[in-house]
């Protein structure tokens, strides 16, 4: 990708991210959180499978929204640069939706999250993989080295906030990482080998699987 094209994949989230929070805000009638947010019964027991995506879009408090619009307009204008617009929206909704799949499994029955950090913690998996292959390149370990740095204090956080959905922010970082070996990059393909990249999507579907067939059991239904 061109390094004078715009990151419209961003511009496009960040756009829906913020009229998603205005509705929360300006039409609390709508109950736009209990009404996207991931809520495991919902799910097993109502088949709404759409919260294992829309709560990406989601944010509890003002200051909610801010740091996660924050990090994305920073990391994700930088990471669609070097990514492409197709690859920057598979990594992020996808490792998304893996967040909100480790969400449906390990988090208390009662617990409603959301928010784009499944998402956000994805693109930082992404780039910690991308920052493996291109070691040698020392701009790229410069923004890994950032990037891994706000994953190690997100997580320290997170050990004393327990408002902070760690399982959906771990599995967005393994979905992320599995994304960034999958998809590899526009350029330089040959550093990521195809059996790897397989094999990659192979754990991405397993792990998909066993979060799904885990969030029914801890509901208790048959899987």
């Amino acid at each position: 990708m061109k390094t004078n094209q715009k990151p419209y994949v961003m511009y496009g989230i960040f756009i829906v991210n913020t009229l998603v929070f205005a509705a929360q805000y300006l039409l609390p009638q709508l109950h736009v959180e209990q009404q996207l947010g991931m809520f495991s019964p919902s799910v097993a027991f109502r088949h709404e499978y759409w919260r294992f995506v829309t709560p990406m879009f989601i944010h509890f408090g003002l200051m909610h929204f801010v740091l996660n619009a924050v990090v994305l307009v920073y990391m994700g204008k930088q990471c669609e640069l070097i990514f492409g617009h197709g690859r920057f929206a598979l990594v992020y909704f996808l490792s998304g939706v893996m967040g909100n799949l480790a969400s449906f499994a390990f988090n208390n029955p009662t617990t409603l999250s959301g928010g784009a950090s499944t998402a956000l913690f994805g693109l930082f998996g992404a780039f910690l993989v991308i920052g493996w292959h291109f070691r040698d390149n020392p701009a790229m370990q410069a923004l890994t080295k950032q990037f891994a740095l706000f994953i190690v204090l997100n997580f320290a956080f997170g050990i004393f906030d327990t408002t902070i959905d760690l399982w959906g922010h771990l599995g967005g970082v393994i979905g992320g990482a599995l994304m960034g070996e999958i998809t590899a990059l526009p350029v330089l393909k040959e550093r990521f080998a195809p059996r790897s990249r397989i094999t990659a999507g192979i754990f991405f579907i397993f792990f998909a699987v066993i979060c799904v067939l885990l969030g029914f059991k801890k509901l208790g239904l048959p899987v």
